[in-house]
């Protein structure tokens, strides 16, 4: 799977859970500052990706570090093809 394909997987997640629209979820998009994301949303997106990407479980350090959207991506990817 391609970082594109990720990313429009994210952005559809994003969107969901966050209630934006599709064109306003970037790369650079950060879940703290523009989303107002706390902790519980995180921990609710990265269960979304789990279960989407099949995963498994994300440890709690490597979520911590998920600050963007990009950084979602990147993480996804790493997982997937690594």
């Amino acid at each position: 799977m391609s970082n594109e394909e990720i990313f429009q997987t994210m952005k559809d997640l994003v969107s969901e859970q966050f209630g934006m629209e599709l064109d306003e979820v970037t790369l650079e998009t950060s879940f703290e500052d523009d989303l107002g994301a706390d902790s519980v949303d995180l921990v609710e997106l990265v269960m979304a990706m789990e279960e989407e990407f099949e995963l498994g479980q994300t440890a709690e350090d490597e979520v911590k570090a998920i600050k963007t959207v990009g950084d979602a991506v990147n993480y996804v990817a790493g997982k997937l093809n690594g």
